[in-house]
């Protein structure tokens, strides 16, 4: 199977609090968390997600209960070591 990246978005509006909690995006067969970033600055959270399309990473986040404002297609420039 084909992974394609994919990075979720979710908006914190609490400034420079601490990274907001959240469960991890448990990997299914289809689809696995690579990394998620908290950037207080720009408040905002990111998940970088390995799936084979749009809508399984969707509903991947969604069973993990994330909120996501934003789900967008992305290429690796410099792919984490670990990534299979």
């Amino acid at each position: 199977m084909t992974r394609r990246l994919f990075v979720l978005e979710r908006y914190d509006r609490s400034g420079d609090a601490p990274a907001p909690e959240a469960v991890p995006i448990a990997p299914t067969a289809d689809t696995r968390l690579v990394a998620a970033v908290h950037l207080p600055a720009d408040q905002v959270v990111l998940a970088f997600v390995e799936g084979p399309d749009a809508e399984a990473v969707a509903a991947t986040a969604a069973a993990a209960d994330w909120r996501v404002d934003r789900l967008t297609p992305a290429t690796w420039i410099h792919p984490p070591q670990d990534r299979r």
